[in-house]
């Protein structure tokens, strides 16, 4: 290894961060032919993100000559640099993810790079010029990361310990590519005559077999099922006639805790609205007789709105009322009546398809009925996980996966899992008959009807998702939502139950549509690949391959727990083509990855089973990945700990702490922005917004071991410099968002504390993970109240009076000591218009307040706090444009104001004030667009100086 030439990758030295940021996060409302509509899988990394890391983890940097001795000077350098970003920026677009010419335009600069590395390393074993190596991914999950390889020109294999996942990633790069270019086999399509035609080119053949094949089924189950799911009569309103039911809406029921109801199941019902479209309100209301009630569907807004809003809830969790005599209803009556086998269900509405969108009915007798009416021979019986902190159904008698279903919904399930080897069956026969005139000696009939059994199989599993008593009904789209909103099995009271043979969200059809769209997405040229178990720990599958992988996030989502929800219909349709796949009752559990602490008998034996795990994972790939790629590494940061010395994670730890004793270096880390603000889990929280990218190169077995203080030096002649740049930007990169900058410096902060075979503490034992982060926070801080001196005392007098009070009120007395140290006045800043005082008590005044008429050429009293304040202000309320009107008026405090707002974004997100942080980090993002405007505008302003 020592004699092998590694130039650097431009992963190594830089990337069009922000172009990858914003097609990553727009990615996440893309839903038609996007891949990740084949199966659900959680955290899934967007394929921007996996498209834009993996091409720059291989192509070289242009300044790699400089590295290797040869002469390229910094603006050639540069300006090659340029033009590979310009290749990354078309690539990650998702209007270009088959667009052959953007993708082979990349693959050609693979192979360029790859050529030069070879050339480099003439006569090694593993540098053949005309074989570009293949690539493995042993953490595969969702399947986004040997998805994009293989788009990229790669031969690509995934692997991963749970079944689910390795069947996600035989759909995904497995059977495409085996069977591309192949035309149908169905007798719609063939009438006998079947050629070779261009328009199948790709998976496209194999997306006609799955949409002619789910139709056969869903016909075949019609037969058994469909009294199962009658029609409905419209009223003459509706237009009348009948009308086929989209979904029925049931509350769950449980017995009056008042005596004198004590007889009657009553609804626990979150809200009663059904649409809260304005003008199409629609809601349930509940009419009482005396010791019954039943359920009206009413039209128009409502006259109690309150009421219909909370339903019979009182309060947030399992809070209700006895809707026939306001008694309470808590949470423990709940869970006792649950874990005694009494909740139930009751019928609340039907949701009918019309001309003219969804008509609403009261509920039938009949209706209600039929639903009863069946009872399934088989039952998913395996015991949901005891992970108190995702799977919260156990806690109300919900202990088993067949308790999530109601009766029908059970036994259509089974139907359609078992129709999914009579497809099969249909296949093999269609494709024999298909293949007398194709004459094809190489086309398997079997491992094609294999291959359609698969891909109705997810169909199946997206009905499961969908069709389950933990859906809820969205009044505002007027649709079901599946059960997985978040990483959770969360407890649902009033559900929706969808018909599985509409054509609506929830059905057998709109599946079979989601699968279809994606197949004849995939790309026409791709190589092959494969997917198998193995467990990371001890895989081989790595050797001399391009790695590039998203290791479980410490304790963050149990993947096999929540996987065995759909691997129980999974494993029934699928277990006798795959018998070793799904050999076992649930999802493997005691190999995986993940620190839960129900599985060990302590947190601390769970980190420990983590840190050793991961640390064998990691060596594998330090040791068998291919020598000339670094590989690289996802982590989704959750700021889970926050303390003085900075974000403190224990998972984060962990996982660096596995990193680096399997004998990675770190050359780089790249923050990246990969979650929709708006998704069930993000909302008002920081989770799991920002996913760090480790770049690891294998550490020198001639690495030294070193003092403390010779590492604190070196990070302190090294770090400022990489801040400046990730604060400053430069012709690289954008500015680091505020938000980002505690993950980004870690990068070069931990490439000098990996570099070393170890760093010594005083007394001679090794350093930590933990206490190497501290230090490179104790640096970051240090660099940013660096510019303390050089602030304007009011600046200074407010930085330490937020620190102390926030935006609360504070005693006039203490603000008065504060300021005469700070050399200023309370008086003073009062007139400057960054607080208000009066009544003995001293306020700082929020952006919000700000005047809008500030014109800062005409204030001859502005601190650097108030600047920023006036600019935060323009920017929420009037955009870009404006803050760069505000700023052209002060031109030399730019620095100053930038600077500023990275120290009070870290200040807010360390006492946890996330909303007070936001605006101080929208601000640094929007930097670029400012200042942009701010020199189109002119800088006009004659202020120069600081007060």
């Amino acid at each position: 290894m020592a004699n092998i030439k590694t130039p650097k990758k431009l992963i190594e030295v830089a990337l069009p961060l922000d172009d990858i940021n914003e097609e990553s996060v727009r990615e996440k409302s893309i839903r038609q032919g996007h891949p990740s509509t084949l199966h659900l899988w959680w955290a899934r990394r967007p394929l921007a993100a996996a498209r834009a890391v993996l091409f720059a983890q291989m192509v070289n940097d242009p300044g790699y000559e400089r590295q290797l001795g040869r002469g390229i000077n910094k603006e050639s350098a540069q300006k090659e640099r340029e033009r590979l970003f310009g290749i990354m920026r078309k690539l990650v677009k998702w209007e270009n993810v088959n667009n052959e010419e953007v993708l082979n335009e990349a693959r050609e600069e693979i192979w360029k790079s790859w050529r030069e590395t070879c050339e480099l390393n003439k006569g090694i074993p593993g540098f053949d010029p005309d074989k570009l190596p293949a690539f493995h991914d042993p953490f595969a999950g969702g399947g986004a990361i040997p998805l994009e390889a293989q788009r990229l020109g790669l031969e690509s294999y995934a692997s991963d310990l749970n079944p689910v996942a390795v069947m996600i990633n035989k759909a995904m790069i497995e059977i495409p590519p085996k069977f591309a270019g192949s035309p149908p086999v169905n007798p719609e399509q063939n009438n006998g005559l079947i050629q070779v035609d261009d328009d199948w080119i790709g998976a496209k053949g194999l997306a006609e077999d799955v949409r002619y094949y789910g139709q056969w089924m869903r016909e075949e189950a019609h037969k058994i099922i469909g009294h199962l799911y009658p029609e409905v009569d419209l009223q003459p309103e509706h237009g009348g006639g009948k009308s086929t039911v989209i979904a029925w809406i049931w509350a769950r029921t449980v017995k009056s805790p008042n005596p004198a109801f004590s007889h009657v199941d009553v609804p626990l019902v979150s809200t009663f609205y059904l649409s809260t479209k304005k003008g199409k309100e629609v809601y349930i209301e509940p009419v009482v007789e005396g010791d019954s009630y039943k359920f009206e569907v009413r039209y128009g807004k409502p006259q109690n709105e309150e009421r219909v809003k909370n339903g019979t809830k009182l309060a947030r969790g399992a809070n209700f009322q006895c809707l026939l005599s306001d008694t309470p209803i808590t949470p423990n009556y709940i869970k006792n009546e649950g874990l005694a086998g009494r909740i139930g269900t009751r019928l609340m509405a039907i949701v009918a398809k019309g001309s003219r969108g969804r008509y609403y009915l009261s509920p039938t007798t009949s209706m209600e009925t039929v639903a009863f009416s069946v009872k399934s021979d088989w039952r998913p019986d395996v015991e949901i996980p005891g992970d108190k902190r995702s799977m919260f159904t156990p806690l109300y008698g919900l202990t088993h996966f067949s308790h999530l279903f109601t009766e029908r919904q059970l036994f259509a399930l089974t139907v359609f899992s078992d129709l999914v080897l009579k497809v099969r069956e249909k296949v093999i026969f269609d494709a024999i008959q298909v293949d007398k005139n194709r004459k094809n000696d190489r086309f398997d009939a079997n491992s094609y009807a294999d291959a359609i059994a698969v891909y109705l199989a997810l169909a199946v599993d997206r009905l499961a998702m969908s069709g389950n008593s933990l859906v809820r009904w969205n009044p505002v789209g007027e649709k079901a939502q599946h059960a997985f909103g978040r990483q959770a099995l969360p407890m649902l009271w009033d559900f929706a139950e969808p018909n599985f043979l509409a054509g609506a969200t929830g059905s057998l059809s709109a599946a079979v549509k989601l699968i279809y769209d994606t197949l004849i997405w995939f790309t026409k040229d791709v190589q092959q690949g494969g997917s198998v178990q193995l467990n990371a720990t001890n895989q081989n599958l790595s050797d001399t391959k391009i790695v590039s992988t998203d290791p479980p996030y410490y304790d963050n989502i149990g993947y096999a727990d929540l996987s065995d929800f759909f691997y129980v219909w999974l494993r029934r349709s699928l277990k006798p083509l795959f018998p070793d796949l799904f050999g076992t009752l649930a999802v493997p559990k005691n190999e995986e990855l993940v620190a839960i602490p129900y599985r060990h008998s302590s947190k601390e034996q769970a980190e420990m089973f983590f840190l050793e795990g991961m640390t064998r994972a990691m060596h594998n790939l330090a040791v068998q990945a291919h020598p000339a790629f670094p590989v690289t590494i996802y982590y989704a940061f959750k700021q889970s700990d926050t303390l003085d010395s900075g974000i403190v994670s224990s998972g984060w730890e962990t996982f660096l702490e596995a990193v680096i004793r399997a004998g990675f270096a770190l050359t780089g880390t790249w923050p990246m922005r990969t979650e929709m603000k708006t998704r069930q889990v993000a909302m008002g929280t920081n989770a799991l917004a920002s996913s760090i990218i480790l770049v690891c190169r294998r550490r020198s077995s001639e690495a030294e071991t070193v003092s403390r203080r010779l590492f604190v030096r070196e990070l302190n002649e090294t770090l400022p410099e990489a801040l400046e740049t990730m604060i400053g930007g430069n012709r690289e990169s954008s500015p680091i968002a505020a938000v980002d900058l505690q993950q980004a410096s870690i990068g070069p902060g931990m490439s000098v504390f990996s570099k070393y075979k170890a760093v010594l503490e005083a007394d001679g034992s090794q350093m930590t993970v933990r206490t190497a982060l501290q230090l490179i926070n104790r640096v970051v801080d240090a660099y940013l109240n660096a510019s303390d001196g050089e602030l304007d005392a009011d600046t200074l007098f407010c930085l330490n009076w937020l620190d102390q009070f926030g935006w609360n009120p504070g005693d006039y007395g203490q603000a008065e000591v504060l300021a005469t140290a700070k050399g200023t006045t309370v008086e003073g800043m009062k007139a400057a218009g960054v607080l208000e005082s009066g009544q003995g008590k001293v306020r700082l005044i929020k952006w919000k307040e700000y005047p809008t008429t500030w014109n800062p050429e005409q204030d001859n009293r502005t601190p650097v706090w108030e600047a920023l304040h006036h600019m935060i202000r323009s920017l929420q309320q009037r955009g870009e444009q404006d803050a760069g009107r505000v700023l052209a008026g002060m031109p030399a405090r730019s620095d100053s104001i930038r600077n500023l707002a990275y120290r009070l974004y870290t200040l807010f997100e360390r006492k946890g004030w996330a909303d007070d942080a936001r605006p101080y980090n929208e601000l640094i993002a929007s930097w670029d667009a400012i200042d942009a405007a701010a020199h189109d505008i002119g800088h006009h302003g004659t202020q120069i100086e600081l007060f």
